[in-house]
């Protein structure tokens, strides 16, 4: 369970920003969001296809940095 210290002296305003950031960032509310209402499986399909977008440009963004140690000896693939 997420949870935040209310610093002395910051404002409650603040403190509620941090507090759904850090549950933003978590993907808390966005599970809250999904659960609160029925979803249609074309709309649970679109929800898995846009996660799986996205972890592929994650994915390549890290993987496209990578420099290549000899393109030569990479392995033959079947």
């Amino acid at each position: 369970m997420p949870e935040i210290q209310v610093r002395k002296g910051e404002p409650v305003d603040r403190a509620l920003k941090r507090l759904k950031t850090k549950l933003e960032m978590e993907g808390i509310l966005e599970e809250v969001r999904r659960l609160r209402a029925h979803e249609t499986p074309k709309e649970r399909s679109r929800r898995k296809a846009r996660a799986s977008a996205k972890r592929g440009k994650i994915r390549f963004r890290f993987i496209a940095n990578k420099p290549q140690a000899d393109a030569g000896a990479a392995a033959p693939t079947a």
